[in-house]
């Protein structure tokens, strides 16, 4: 079926009680594990390439592989760009194909990250482009500065910067960082909780990566709509191959352990939609063709 918009699927998981998974993936055999995965699960899910992943290949390259792969899907599934730095990258995504977009200018003042979003905003929304931002410091990148509990998400800004930029979706800082933690992490659940009861779009919880199962219920319980993982599948994927390469001798195909770094990276994308609760919500009711 053709790519369907990010907020048509993240709606259904508002209302329904469940989180999507957003997987990040890298290369042909990632965009393979996803949606067969999704197709198994019977589980809608978003597909999504960072601002770094496109620099290694062009979002046209991504676009054809996803598009591809779900021709003849009977699941849902949104593309979307992740962690984009301006206004000129989301529309690349667009013209490519992207059916969501995230611009985030988190790092920004927060004036400008309302101008920056709003811009973007407008353009998308006339043509069903969702729109997702971020507002506070998730942090854990190279560069990133921690800002500890004075960067998490402002209930009071939350609700100013939806009702002025019309984005979507909002990416919160509530305690989790990106990539792989050092510590354990300090979730704030009764941050999330007030700001689900007062922000009316779904709410997105980066950093995933790492956190335990019942961090992921937790958040998933008190109003977290989508969750993004990228971290947790690199890893899977580069493990599968060191382990295939290291344990088979004069090996020439890269067939042979990529195949088996797509497996490897299936199975952990079908736990985490387990854990997220996506699983059996594509039922016989098309309902993402209905809004």
């Amino acid at each position: 079926m053709p790519l369907v918009s990010g907020d048509v699927i993240l709606r259904h998981a508002q209302e329904n009680g469940y989180a999507v998974c957003a997987f990040n993936i890298e290369n042909m055999e990632m965009v393979q594990a996803v949606i067969e995965a999704a197709e198994e699960k019977k589980s809608p899910v978003i597909i999504q390439t960072s601002a770094n992943t496109v620099k290694y290949a062009s979002m046209a390259m991504f676009y054809a592989m996803v598009h591809a792969a779900v021709e003849n899907s009977p699941v849902p599934v949104a593309l979307h760009l992740d962690h984009g730095d301006s206004r000129n990258l989301a529309l690349k995504a667009v013209r490519a194909g992207y059916t969501s977009v995230m611009i985030d200018a988190s790092k920004q003042p927060f004036e400008d990250n309302i101008r920056q979003t709003a811009e973007v905003v407008e353009i998308c929304k006339p043509i069903g482009v969702s729109v997702e931002s971020e507002l506070g410091t998730v942090g854990g990148k190279p560069g990133d500065i921690e800002y500890g509990a004075d960067g998490y998400t402002k209930v009071e800004e939350a609700i100013e910067f939806v009702e002025r930029t019309g984005v979507t979706s909002l990416a919160v800082a509530i305690g989790t960082v990106h990539g792989v933690y050092k510590g354990e992490p300090n979730l704030d659940l009764e941050l999330l909780k007030n700001l689900r009861s007062n922000v009316n779009v779904p709410l997105v919880l980066h950093g995933a990566s790492g956190l335990s199962e019942q961090d992921v219920k937790d958040c998933v319980e008190f109003g977290i709509s989508k969750i993004n993982y990228a971290t947790e599948l690199r890893i899977a994927f580069s493990d599968a191959v060191k382990e295939y390469v290291t344990s088979h001798d004069n090996i020439i195909d890269p067939k042979l352990f990529t195949k088996h770094a797509r497996e490897t990276v299936k199975q952990v994308v079908k736990e985490k939609m387990h854990l997220c609760g996506s699983s059996d919500q594509v039922k016989q009711t098309t309902w993402w063709n209905s809004q």
